[in-house]
């Protein structure tokens, strides 16, 4: 809740006139508590759950070919009840294990100190913040994400989330309750360390989670504009490592490939799309997805 009475009072204290967005947060927030502010995201991630993959479903369903082409696995059709059933399930993960989570963990989140008074923070610091979270999230969960890949943390674990080798955006969040809460520590790790307003944090979930969708989305888009941000994997490069599935020892990035690179865990993506690329340099390729041309080269 903000400590201001009125729009004077806040003016007074900055010194100066509020911005726009400024006025537009005052309005909005004087009024509420942070704890409500924070419960916000509860709101966010349900509506980016549910409707950020709806459109690639519709295509999914109508198969309109001129959208089809750009599907990466191309012989993998999931009916409408399958992509329901998944969503069903995220649903209920939902309301029993993220909500719930999302409900207790305030404390911890005024611990850390994300603020929610005046003045907002500008562009560029939301953007240069937005890019450390995602750097640091990426990192640590590149490492997470290898240990679930042991015979231990897959079996037990990490192969709910592959259950999809042909992933759909409703299968981003789908996973093993005990995925869910290991992997929430890497995406609070950069609000932990570099601290903003609930604004950004804000932005931060809800970028988070419709990245994940995008790279579980199943279609590689030639006019996606991800594919002008350095280092970044997509769709195609995630499909990979759901496409190998459990035996995968390649692709554990979740956002950036760097990672994948240094520490040589992306050979066996990299060797297909050598052998993809002798394939169509001599015209043996068929159009659509390299999986359709490639079934032989399943590799680590």
């Amino acid at each position: 809740m903000l400590p201001f009475q009125s729009l004077h009072e806040a003016q007074s204290a900055l010194g100066r006139n509020l911005t726009f967005a400024e006025t537009l947060w005052f309005n909005y927030s004087a009024d509420k508590s942070d704890y409500f502010l924070y419960c916000h995201n509860i709101l966010f991630l349900f509506l980016i759950f549910s409707f950020i993959p709806l459109p690639l479903v519709f295509l999914e369903i109508l198969h309109a070919a001129g959208i089809y082409k750009y599907k990466i696995q191309p012989k993998v059709r999931l009916p409408f009840s399958e992509m329901f059933r998944c969503y069903r399930d995220v649903m209920r993960m939902f309301f029993l294990i993220v909500g719930p989570l999302q409900l207790i963990s305030f404390p911890c989140i005024k611990m850390i100190g994300i603020r929610t008074g005046l003045p907002l923070p500008s562009g560029w610091e939301i953007l240069s913040q937005l890019l450390v979270y995602f750097m640091i999230e990426d990192y640590t969960n590149y490492w997470v994400h290898r240990f679930l890949h042991c015979k231990w943390g897959y079996e037990k674990i990490h192969r709910v989330h592959h259950e999809y080798t042909a992933p759909i955006g409703f299968a981003a969040p789908y996973a093993h309750w005990a995925e869910v809460l290991v992997l929430g520590i890497p995406s609070f790790l950069g609000p932990a360390m570099v601290p903003g307003h609930m604004i950004t944090f804000w932005l931060w979930i809800a970028l988070r989670q419709i990245e994940a969708i995008e790279t579980h989305s199943g279609y590689d888009f030639p006019w996606s504009l991800t594919k002008f941000i350095p280092f970044y994997g997509g769709a195609e490069y995630h499909d990979y490592h759901h496409y190998v599935g459990g035996q995968s020892q390649s692709n554990f990035a979740s956002v950036f490939t760097y990672c994948d690179y240094i520490y040589g865990t992306d050979k066996g993506y990299r060797y297909q799309k050598k052998i993809l690329k002798t394939l169509k340099e001599e015209g043996k390729s068929s159009e659509g997805s390299y999986y359709s041309t490639a079934q032989g080269v399943k590799s680590d």
